[in-house]
């Protein structure tokens, strides 16, 4: 093993598998919530956090995102994970026992039709392994588990319907984060750059800062914004661009979106994952 990667879920979360196809030789290390997880990579416990940050399905982690830019950690690159749900049950149970199907609030709309088809009542689980795990210890035909393969090995359940998901594309990404940047060039792909930034209280002051991107030719692949401090008055923006700092068309962009914003932070420099296409 090479250092530690902490998770939030059980073992068999999805965020497990994504550290196993991300960092196979790191230890996974399972933490209970997102916050655990920053906490774990912030004090040294492990080298590495893995956290989801958006579904094609269900959207972005609003929990993620906003914990982020506060985090104080570096995100030195993604993942995308294929999200295969399946639908998993004790030994010798049938699809037809199946009355409620426990999982995350995330998991839960994404095979939201095949359980509409069978009758199947969702149940909101803190984890989709937390479920894995209760209904194996549960013991009881009536209840199954939303959750991956590695899930149903880990606690001896039997996968009843599997590929369950509503979306044939269903996919997560996550990023990896660590207490220290690197913004080295790594591979020979494209390279991502995540900031944040608050725009000046002047007329147009977004179309202005984002006007630096369009006229040097950076391709801005990710535009989101967020309150800040509970004001409607008060926003935040979180952005992901095509590029390196130090490209001569994205150090363009950067200085010209700094002179209509109050502040800007860049959360990291990565590599992009070959599934981002």
């Amino acid at each position: 093993m090479q250092g530690r990667i902490a998770f939030q879920g059980e073992l068999g979360a999805y965020s497990h598998q994504a550290c196993q196809q991300s960092r196979p030789d790191m230890e996974a290390v399972p933490s209970t919530t997102f916050e655990d997880v920053v906490e774990k990579v912030s004090n040294g416990e492990v080298d590495l956090g893995m956290l989801a940050v958006e579904n094609s399905t269900y959207g972005r982690v609003a929990d993620v995102h906003s914990l982020l830019p506060k985090s104080g950690l570096h995100i030195v690159d993604e993942a995308f994970v294929r999200v295969h749900v399946n639908l998993l049950g004790v030994k010798g149970a049938r699809l037809e026992d199946i009355a409620e199907a426990h999982g995350h609030v995330v998991i839960l709309p994404q095979c939201a039709g095949f359980l509409r088809a069978h009758n199947i009542r969702g149940k909101v689980s803190s984890d989709n392994a937390r479920a894995a795990r209760e209904v194996a210890e549960s013991g009881d035909k009536t209840k199954a588990a939303l959750a991956s393969e590695l899930a149903a090995s880990i606690y001896g359940l039997d996968v009843i319907a599997s590929q369950i998901e509503d979306q044939a594309n269903n996919t997560t990404r996550f990023l990896v984060m660590s207490r220290k940047p690197d913004r080295a060039r790594r591979g020979t792909g494209k390279m991502i750059t995540t900031f944040t930034f608050r725009v000046r209280n002047i007329p147009a002051a977004l179309y202005k800062a984002m006007g630096g991107f369009a006229t040097n030719g950076v391709n801005m692949t990710k535009l989101e914004s967020y309150m800040v401090g509970g004001s409607f008055t008060a926003t935040e923006f979180y952005a992901d661009i095509e590029g390196h700092p130090d490209d001569a068309n994205v150090t363009l962009a950067l200085e010209e979106l700094r002179y209509f914003t109050t502040e800007s932070n860049i959360l990291g420099v990565y590599p992009a994952d070959r599934e981002r296409g």
